[in-house]
Order: structure tokens, then C-alpha cells, then sequence
């Protein structure tokens, strides 16, 4: 139905700056939200950030900032800009989408594979 793929991980050193892509492909009705979200070993995955489908975004505090989520005018693929990176940033960084398949039918939600950010002092 919906397929996402991340890229733009990597190492880099802090305060340095990463920027993470995720393609959705699919045949669809529409994508409601996208988001990333991340999970460090041996910690739950929580949210970075989202942006629905009018372009309104929602951060986690500990990202304000320094991370901006955007997309590209189809609507189809999100980025997350990543500035001033610290240590504690270091993750696996998942992208998830919400969507329907039909105008009227249920919302589902997928997750991409997760790209490794890794961010060293």
C-alpha cells in the first residue's frame, strides 16, 4: 500500500548538521502526516517531529530549534533538517506516515526501515 524509504544518516560530530529524507511510494489516496521519530539503544522510540497534510508541524521540545520537518510540494517526501547536533541526539531514526488507501476508508500508519544518526563529542 505505502512504502517509505529513509536516507541522509550518518556520523558526524556535534554541532554539526544532517539532513534525513523519506520517499513514500504507493498507490493511495492520501497521506494524512508524516513524521520521524527516533529510538537510542535501550530507550523507547518517541517523536521528533510531524507535519500534517495542511503543512501545520509539531516538535518535541528537546528538538526546537534545531530541527526543522519539511516536505516537497507532492507531498510525498519529508525531510527533517538536523542543525547543531549533540551527542544525545545519536538514534535510529524511523519515518512514519498515516494514510488512507480509499477517500473514505480507515487510516493506517507505516514505519521505514530507520536510518542510524550517530553523533560523536
Amino acid at each position: 500500500q505505502l512504502q517509505l524509504v529513509e536516507s541522509g544518516g550518518g556520523l558526524v560530530q556535534a554541532g554539526g548538521s544532517l539532513r534525513l529524507s523519506c520517499a513514500a511510494s504507493g498507490r493511495i489516496f492520501s497521506i494524512n502526516v508524516m513524521g520521524w521519530y527516533r529510538q537510542a539503544p535501550g530507550k523507547q522510540r518517541e517523536l521528533v517531529a510531524t507535519i500534517n497534510s495542511g503543512g501545520r508541524t509539531n516538535y518535541a521540545n528537546f528538538v526546537k530549534g534545531r530541527f526543522t520537518i519539511s516536505r516537497d510540494n507532492a507531498k510525498t517526501t519529508v525531510y527533517l533538517q538536523m542543525n547543531s547536533l549533540k551527542p544525545e541526539d545519536t538514534a535510529v531514526y524511523y519515518c512514519n506516515a498515516f494514510f488512507q488507501v480509499l477517500r473514505d476508508g480507515p487510516i493506517y500508519d507505516v514505519w521505514g526501515q530507520g536510518t542510524q544518526v550517530t553523533v560523536s563529542s
